[in-house]
Order: C-alpha cells, then structure tokens, then sequence
C-alpha cells in the first residue's frame, strides 16, 4: 500500500503543497497559491508526463488552483506577471513570457524562479527551487 506524501514548499507568488488528498494514495497534488498583491499566470513545463490541468489560467490576489500529478511525472512551475491574452489564449507576458501563449510548451524566458518536481514511481520524489533561470519571484522551502 502506498503512502501519501506530506512535504511543503512555501513560494511567495505561489504556494505548492503535497497535502493528503481524496485522489488516489500514488497520486500527488499541487495546490499552487498567489500570495502577491497582483494577478499572476502560473507556468508549467512537462518535462516528463502529462500537462497538469490541460490549460493555462491566473490567479488572482489569494486565489489557489489544484493539480493533480501521476506518479513518474517530472516539471517545473514558475509565475509569469504583467500578461494580457486575447480569446484564442495569444499574448505576451512582462515576465516569465512562455513564447507569448497561455499554455506554456516551453520554458519561461529568463528571469524567472523556478520550482521543479519529479515525482518518484516508488517512494522518493525530488524538488528544488532554482534560480538557474534568473532571479523572478521570491521562493521559500
């Protein structure tokens, strides 16, 4: 029997937590928050798996969004600001801009503050917040 994880990460434009869940025990679910006095537009980059939501979205001051991730899934997540989209989800973002589109194929254009998972098959998984990227949002772990 697999058990659930409870690890947290706390980031200032978004908060993404392992929290115990009614899906199943080998799933893994975000909970990506904004903690920032604006809107932002999360980001994700599948580097191995399936695209978690199936769309891209923002989250207003304090709103929070779920995702559910399969186990072997791997990517990363960081916030795009200053975005404006027409209907057909085409656009461009002050920061973090993904190739101007609201469902990122690719990664974010530095500067940005990365967040990045690979959820294990069995019963280890990773995480690390990287400024590999540049410095974009402040991140805590």
């Amino acid at each position: 029997m697999a058990t659930k994880h409870r690890v947290s990460l706390l980031v200032v434009s978004l908060a993404i937590f392992f929290p115990g869940s009614s899906v199943s025990a080998r799933d893994t679910v975000f909970n990506l928050k904004n903690l920032c006095s604006y809107t932002i537009w999360p980001s994700i980059f599948v580097k191995k798996g399936s695209v978690l939501g199936g769309v891209g979205f923002s989250l207003a001051p304090g709103a929070s969004n779920q995702l559910i991730a399969p186990p072997g899934w791997s990517g990363r997540f960081w916030a795009q600001t200053g975005c404006s989209f027409d209907a057909s989800n085409n656009g461009k973002c002050t920061t973090g801009d993904c190739g101007g589109k609201l469902m990122c194929t690719n990664s974010g254009l530095p500067p940005v503050t990365l967040a990045e998972f690979t959820i294990g098959s069995g019963t280890e998984d990773f995480y690390d917040v990287s400024l590999v990227d540049g410095y974009g949002c402040t991140m805590w772990a």
